[in-house]
């Protein structure tokens, strides 16, 4: 099961996101690249095979990963409170 995506994830993950678009997803093609290569790879492919903007793919896919992996600790971290 995902994790719950908040609004507070959305407006942390904003603020630092709409900062510089572009410099913030050539960050995490480097981040994700490393962090998780398969996905990387899914997402490029995503990118490159379709008809829209490349770039816009990958920042959504990006975001939709950034949001998830918020949302992940806070979930371990209130999990771990309440026991």
């Amino acid at each position: 099961m995902l994790p719950v995506i908040t609004e507070e994830h959305s407006s942390l993950a904003f603020a630092e996101i709409f900062q510089d678009v572009n410099e913030w997803r050539k960050k995490m093609i480097h981040y994700i690249k490393e962090e998780n290569p398969e996905v990387n790879t899914a997402i490029i492919e995503a990118a490159n095979n379709t008809d829209l903007d490349p770039k816009a793919v990958a920042l959504g896919a990006y975001m939709t990963y950034v949001l998830l992996e918020l949302a992940s600790r806070d979930e371990i971290t209130f999990g771990s409170q309440e026991e």
